[in-house]
């Protein structure tokens, strides 16, 4: 996939798996609920749990926590952030709108609640807006990874076939954080779709020589190498692939390559 991101509400980016779904990074409050230590901790307790349950599809419970936040802590702009995101994959997007109006209302300089704003625009086939938005993130000193909003912004302008201005936006990202794998695998993916192969597989092997490899990096340094002719290294990297991650999605999709090659 690879959809924007909300980024991470938090601090570290929660990824979408590489394709073009859009919005990658989206802002995630945070997946790993930990018990409040005091009462005032309640609310946000509550949308962390709200954005757990809806990371795993339980829309409802997810709006039962949220709805108790609501009613602890009003003011609060990441409780407007997690009910809009909600609201977004319920499908009810002025609900939605209204409540990301309410949190930059309430935090206009939150590099996090921009993010987030910026991931629903882009989604919603705005791309200029969001774009911006992604780039006033970056800029924002307090945001803490700022090469996720870059790649959000370019994962936003691929989807709207602007490859250019996605591929300058992808190595902004790469500047920062040479370690980010998702902005890796965005501009070589970028560059295996426009048929530039060697630059394409000479960022692969240099990324996966340095860092840690993803499974959609390997399964796209898979592809590059047949389109390259290269059987060795096509195989080499399969096997990769089906050893490092054998039940994942793209061992899938290679499966489904090798039975249908053309």
């Amino acid at each position: 996939m690879s959809n924007p991101t909300t980024k991470t509400l938090h601090g570290s980016p929660c990824l979408a798996p590489g394709a073009l779904a859009l919005l990658l990074l989206a802002a995630c409050v945070s997946s790993n609920p930990r018990h409040p230590n005091k009462v005032r901790d309640a609310a946000a307790y509550n949308v962390q749990l709200g954005i757990a349950y809806m990371n795993q599809g339980e829309l409802a419970i997810a709006k039962e926590k949220l709805d108790r936040a609501l009613a602890e802590s009003a003011e609060s702009a990441d409780v407007h952030s997690a009910r809009a995101m909600l609201f977004q994959r319920m499908g009810d997007s002025p609900k939605a709108d209204a409540e990301f109006r309410t949190a930059l209302r309430l935090a206009p300089h939150d590099p996090e609640v921009v993010n987030n704003y910026a991931v629903y625009l882009c989604q919603n086939g705005r791309i200029n807006d969001g774009v911006r938005h992604f780039e006033e993130a970056a800029h924002n000193a307090l945001y803490r990874t700022p090469e996720a909003a870059y790649t959000n912004a370019g994962v936003c302008l691929r989807a709207a076939k602007r490859d250019e201005e996605a591929r300058a936006d992808f190595g902004r990202a790469l500047q920062i954080r040479p370690s980010f794998a998702e902005a890796a695998f965005q501009l070589t993916d970028l560059e295996f779709q426009h048929g530039e192969l060697a630059p394409a597989r000479a960022a692969i092997e240099a990324f996966v020589g340095r860092y840690n490899a993803t499974a959609d990096l390997l399964l796209l340094a898979v592809r590059v190498a047949r389109a390259q002719g290269d059987r060795a290294a096509a195989q080499r990297y399969a096997r990769r692939l089906q050893l490092d991650f054998p039940g994942s999605d793209q061992a899938r999709a290679l499966a489904e390559l090798d039975r249908n090659p053309g």
